[in-house]
């Protein structure tokens, strides 16, 4: 989640008054981890505070990498970060506080006004390194540095999300461990699932830069396969770029990790092409012109009256009797949630009875799902959501297609030369075959094969539900979360993250809702897209998912 400066948003009434004795003033954005908002601290700075989502907070796995996050950010520091002001992973939400900076991210720049001159490139570049040097000194890995997690400020850029861009959606760092980094600025290593270093946010770091050059991705645009095969197979053509910044870019970009500049050698690169500039403190000069206007930021919100009644938690809103309190300490917010968890503790138990209820209710009506037919006419294909496994049924165009220009041809059988990931994909993929409300819950399983729908758990997909959480599982066949995604899921995408050497046998529900998709691939081939239709997990004895699923099976010899 970034929290580059658009348009101030008004709170909403879902979104709470005060978080952890932040006062908050407008939305800033929102994204996979939660939400983010403006507010200020006691002396009037402004920062950004971000909410996780409930349901991430409910997730162990998350919590940890969360704490481990927010401690490896806490120690960076450097003239083009946001700081990290103040957190609380074990808070009601877990939360978190960075410096606020008043300007456009780099993505929004490039919209406004094109490609940057070659002077704003340099700075660009100097800087951005200088921030890579701060994080690397701690220890940190970026994994996710691209435009929208660079912000300008007048006096220069920012890095932002450093450390914590490994607990967002909108990276493609899973929550069972899967690669991490947004598709069109991976390093090759990244995209084809090896270790990340230093060396893979130089790669970033001149992707970042061609795109300020160019005003557009240098590996171009299209489906996230696509692109990522770019990456990994094909040199990108420089040509276009400035004379001034070819060479160093080049450098950043180089296949081999080893031999690709480092960022001290980015700095003191960009000092020379600078020339006198460099020490003149031309910078701010040249980013006058790329940051636009100066951004007036609200003021922070007033303080009401004292009286205080209980503290609002995330999407809580508040009462019309709700009064601001002071801002607390920190022992006063931990004897807060010591509060509010025996509170809750307390109304669990009439609360358990209604559950009970509500959840024979949902069994008594979704019973008729579990008794479906195996093959489901494509007419019931998935639907309810607008990135359903629908989109990938013959009556919608993917991605790839519309990219093509050709639609209703069978899922995933777009231009073969558009998605050159595989033999396979080259020969057009597989007949998708859509199957609606596939029930699974501790009795049953599902397969991939002709024999969908298995009465014991030996299938293929196993749910599996406890205190601790619940998940899908597998003895065979991968998974890879995709709602890192905009677009349609094809065959090819599915195919091509699966791949992945650190595909997982088992998915942890714990951030999984409606509409959210994942890929499955069985030890026979077959590659099937599933998008979860309703999940109950509250109570592990009596939880079940419900999905619906496209599948594509591969060649029988």
């Amino acid at each position: 989640m970034n929290h580059a400066t658009g348009a101030f948003q008004p709170l909403q009434a879902d979104d709470p008054l005060l978080v952890a004795g932040y006062r908050l003033v407008a939305r800033l954005g929102a994204g996979g981890m939660g939400r983010v908002y403006l507010s200020h601290t006691q002396g009037g700075r402004p920062v950004a505070v971000k909410v996780v989502r409930p349901e991430l907070a409910d997730d162990p796995d998350f919590l940890r990498r969360f704490r481990r996050e927010i401690k490896a950010a806490r120690r960076v520091k450097g003239a083009y970060t946001a700081e990290l002001i103040d957190a609380d992973a074990d808070g009601v939400p877990p939360w978190l506080a960075t410096l606020y900076v008043p300007g456009p991210s780099l993505t929004e720049a490039v919209a406004r006004r094109g490609p940057l001159p070659v002077p704003a490139v340099l700075w660009l570049m100097a800087g951005v390194a200088e921030a890579l040097q701060a994080v690397h000194g701690a220890g940190i890995v970026h994994r996710d540095l691209k435009p929208s997690n660079v912000l300008l400020a007048a006096d220069g850029p920012r890095v932002i999300d450093f450390g914590i861009s490994l607990a967002s959606d909108a990276t493609w760092r899973t929550a069972t461990g899967s690669s991490a980094g947004t598709p069109l600025f991976m390093a090759p290593e990244q995209a084809s699932g090896g270790e990340a270093t230093a060396a893979t946010d130089v790669f970033s770091l001149g992707q970042t830069a061609a795109f300020a050059a160019l005003g557009e991705p240098l590996y171009g645009d299209g489906p996230a396969a696509t692109v990522l095969y770019r990456i990994v197979h094909e040199r990108p053509d420089l040509s276009p770029l400035p004379d001034p910044l070819r060479p160093l870019i080049a450098r950043c970009l180089a296949a081999d990790p080893r031999e690709r500049a480092t960022p001290a050698e980015v700095v003191e690169w960009c000092r020379r092409q600078l020339g006198p500039d460099a020490d003149a403190g031309a910078g701010p000069a040249v980013w006058q012109e790329v940051t636009g206007p100066e951004v007036t930021v609200p003021a922070p919100a007033p303080d009401p009256a004292s009286a205080y009644t209980m503290p609002v938690t995330a999407w809580q809103q508040p009462s019309a009797a709700w009064q601001q309190p002071v801002a607390p300490g920190p022992e006063e917010r931990r004897s807060r949630r010591r509060r509010v968890a025996l509170t809750a503790a307390a109304g669990v138990t009439a609360g358990a009875l209604l559950l009970a209820g509500s959840v024979w209710t949902v069994m008594n009506v979704t019973d008729r799902t579990r008794h479906r037919d195996t093959a489901a006419d494509p007419a019931s294909a998935p639907s309810g959501s607008a990135r359903s496994s629908a989109s990938s049924s013959p009556a919608s165009g993917t991605a790839s297609e519309k990219a093509s220009g050709t639609r209703g041809g069978a899922a995933g059988s777009s231009d073969p030369s558009s998605v050159p990931a595989s033999p396979r994909a080259a020969s057009g993929a597989p007949r998708a075959v859509p199957y609606a409300g596939k029930w699974l819950d501790a009795d049953n399983s599902l397969s991939l094969g002709e024999q969908v729908d298995r009465k014991d758990r030996k299938g293929d997909v196993r749910f599996t539900c406890e205190v601790a959480g619940c998940a899908l599982e597998s003895d065979t066949s991968v998974f890879f979360p995709m709602d890192g995604l905009e677009e349609d899921i094809t065959y090819d995408l599915c195919s091509f993250f699966l791949k992945s050497r650190n595909a997982p046998h088992d998915l942890s529900l714990a951030a999984m809702a409606k509409g959210s998709r994942f890929c499955v691939k069985d030890s026979d081939g077959d590659v099937a897209l599933f998008v979860i239709q309703e999940k109950s997990t509250a109570m592990p004895d009596l939880g079940f998912v419900t999905l619906d699923m496209t599948v594509w099976r591969a060649d029988r010899p």
